[in-house]
């Protein structure tokens, strides 16, 4: 099998190093491999600019979803109910999980390329005083769009409602001062800008709201508290943990640190992006998202004026010069989708976009 870049917003691009990770095998009970989950709680803890006094991480099997769903069905009780805002497919998906596990529920719906309204979601919490918590996406990568979590999550503390952030794409890779911002719990996964591998989500959680949820979970496997506990009590997961995932994402938390921890790759990512705009406007192609809400973790882009081309010829032919990019149609409008995020630097970018150029000329 060929291999290849992924400018996607992940799985992605990851490093040699943290591949190697995964030759090692780990029984689940050792002392060592303990010790490996307590420094990823630990290490998530500090990027996140908390600590454990009012903070603690669990860690979940499965993909993000699966931790988005632990949240919603563990801390939402039958008497609460959930303020879904979605500008997104992502934000979409947290409603198909609300409708599987009955959780009441109302939406506020935004257009796909503009972010959700802080003074709309404070009328909203208002008007209807049932509504106990609120849940968005923070990086919304159905179009790059970066919402402004800071924003309302100030909104939901001042109306006194629990706040829980989808952060998969962002969380490592745009700063997120957790507490500062008044979230109270935060959803990310292992194989997106920490650059680990998928196979478990985490969730950065605000303890006493963990404690109170406490026998609401609508399932066993995604309990979240259940979970918590027993990791709590001797380090260890309640069912089979993903031992070589574990692995190489505590050596992905190393190596962001090294690199100069999230500013620094913020920094890359972000000039990645600049660089990817820059180079694809002179192609002819516009971001679907404006400048000011364009997020540094995926942007989507619109097709040329009077192209002659499907996006899947040109996916190949990218594909087959050493990169992968992200189908995409969030309008009626055709749109495709390139990533910033994992160990990809300013020269692959440079060169991804060369390939373009030759491929649009050569139609």
């Amino acid at each position: 099998m060929k291999n290849y870049k992924l400018l996607t917003p992940g799985p992605l691009t990851t490093t040699e190093t943290v591949r190697k990770e995964m030759m090692f095998d780990h029984c689940t009970w050792d002392d060592d491999y303990k010790a490996i989950t307590l420094k990823i709680r630990r290490q998530l803890l500090e990027l996140a600019h908390v600590t454990d006094e009012d903070y603690t991480v669990v860690l979940m099997q499965g993909s993000g979803t699966f931790g988005v769903e632990s949240v919603l069905t563990s801390v939402m009780g039958e008497q609460e109910k959930l303020l879904i805002v979605a500008n997104g497919a992502y934000g979409e998906r947290m409603e198909d999980i609300a409708e599987h596990a009955q959780i009441s529920y109302v939406m506020y719906r935004e257009v796909y390329n503009k972010i959700p309204s802080a003074a709309k979601i404070a009328e909203i919490l208002e008007k209807d005083p049932d509504i106990t918590h609120v849940s968005m996406v923070h990086s919304e990568t159905t179009s790059g769009i970066l919402n402004d979590i800071e924003a309302v999550g100030k909104v939901v503390k001042e109306k006194g409602r629990t706040f829980i952030v989808d952060a998969m794409s962002s969380f490592g890779g745009v700063d997120i001062p957790v507490q500062d911002w008044g979230i109270d719990f935060l959803v990310s996964s292992a194989n997106k800008c920490i650059q680990g591998v998928p196979g478990f989500s985490f969730i950065i959680a605000r303890k006493q709201k963990l404690i109170e949820s406490e026998g609401k979970a609508r399932s066993l496997s995604l309990d979240l508290y259940d979970q918590w506990k027993t990791m709590n009590k001797d380090g260890k997961w309640r069912f089979t943990s993903p031992t070589h995932v574990v692995l190489a994402f505590s050596k992905a938390l190393d190596e962001i640190l090294e690199e100069g921890g999230i500013a620094a790759r913020s920094k890359r990512y972000s000039d990645n992006n600049r660089l990817l705009i820059q180079r694809m406007k002179e192609m002819g192609m516009e971001t679907y998202i404006e400048d000011e809400h364009q997020g540094p973790i995926i942007t989507t882009f619109l097709y040329p004026k009077n192209h002659a081309f499907a996006f899947q010829e040109m996916y190949e032919y990218i594909k087959e010069r050493g990169y992968a990019i992200y189908p995409g149609k969030v309008t009626e409008a055709d749109t495709f989708r390139i990533g910033n995020i994992g160990e990809i630097y300013e020269e692959d970018i440079e060169k991804v976009c060369s390939i373009m150029k030759d491929f649009l000329e050569g139609r």
